[in-house]
């Protein structure tokens, strides 16, 4: 018996990805992307330094599956922007890979022909290509880090990463965010627990050495000097919201516990809306509400958006899509998103910075 014996058994094939360098070449960053991303970052950590008063908006599909309704989306949100930059930052929310409870599409990156082909190198270029449109736009990009290897592919195109209610417990997620150039919301666990969210933004605030990939797709030691830009997202759990008074007040008080920044970001979906996308605006109205109302730790809100309402399932025939409707979680609608955004500008300008 040797190592063929007892190694990848259950593999039945590896295919060659381009290295994380021969992306950046062939998709390479634009001065004019580079600057998006760079004041987008920038902006974000203002805001969480409370040198900047306004409310950090992180907007959009629930996942990409569509880079034309991407882009319709993106011009819709770059108006959007102008319109209320005196009171908010609009983030676009730009989702490629969906963490899955059993099975279904792992998004963008893993099946971007949705036919469980698994193209997963075409997946990545396009990937790239659509964010290097968005910041290209001159909207800054949020994401989520599933994978621990995609953001040496895409992540100088990301201005704000979250890590999801399924892995922010993960070690490999809280080392992985102590390398990230961006800023990082944990969110809670799925039962609600805030405490998982506060060890990670403290484990990935500090040094960690471990295995990744460099620029050369060689296997590497990667050693971090830390994230300090971690913050809390509130995204309900265990079926219940956490996104009323107590909740929060809650939450200000074991982030302080931790000698943490009271920095706290509301999901407006998941469990805050009970999964019913009609009742988003209901949850970021309270939200706002507790900011006018005088509450300072709530810097920011995320939204499940699209261009259509609801969600649909993925046809045999992709032809038979719904333009701009989302295959995963449920969103509102254009028309819904530009009403929460501007109502909540209206509550909002008099306590904002000047741009």
């Amino acid at each position: 018996m040797n190592s063929q014996d007892l190694e990848n058994i259950n593999v039945t094939s590896f295919a060659a990805m381009p290295t994380p360098e021969e992306l950046h070449a062939k998709l390479p960053l634009s001065e004019q992307a580079a600057a998006v991303v760079d004041a987008g970052r920038e902006q974000l950590k203002q805001i969480l330094d409370r040198r900047d008063s306004r409310l950090i908006v992180v907007v959009g599909p629930c996942s990409i599956h569509d880079p034309v309704a991407g882009i319709d989306y993106a011009r819709r949100l770059k108006a959007l922007q102008e319109e209320v930059k005196s009171s908010m930052l609009l983030v676009m929310r730009v989702y490629f890979e969906k963490p899955r409870t059993t099975t279904g599409w792992k998004g963008y990156i893993n099946d971007p022909y949705m036919d469980d082909s698994f193209q997963v190198d075409i997946g990545m270029e396009k990937a790239r290509q659509f964010l290097l449109d968005i910041c290209e736009l001159g909207l800054p990009t949020a994401t989520e880090a599933l994978d621990p290897i995609s953001p040496q592919y895409l992540g100088d195109l990301i201005a704000w990463t979250a890590i999801g209610a399924r892995t922010t417990e993960s070690q490999t997620h809280r080392e992985m965010s102590s390398g990230l150039s961006t800023p990082v919301g944990f969110k809670n666990g799925t039962d609600g627990d805030i405490s998982i969210a506060i060890n990670a933004i403290l484990s990935a605030s500090h040094p960690h050495s471990f295995l990744g990939l460099n620029g050369q797709g060689k296997v590497s030691v990667v050693r971090t000097r830390g994230n300090q830009y971690g913050h809390v997202v509130l995204r309900g759990g265990d079926g219940r919201p956490n996104y009323d008074t107590v909740s929060v007040a809650m939450a200000e008080q074991a982030l302080k516990k931790a000698q943490l920044p009271a920095n706290i970001i509301v999901d407006c979906s998941h469990a805050n809306s009970f999964k019913k996308p009609e009742l988003q605006p209901l949850v970021m109205a309270d939200v706002i509400n507790q900011i006018v109302n005088g509450n300072r730790a709530l810097v920011g809100v995320m939204i499940e958006s699209n261009i259509v309402a609801g969600n649909q399932k993925i046809p045999a025939d992709l032809t038979q899509l719904t333009y701009g409707c989302s295959v995963t979680d449920a969103c509102v609608d254009w028309g819904t998103t530009e009403t929460m955004i501007r109502e909540a500008h209206h509550r909002l300008i008099n306590r904002s910075v000047k741009i």
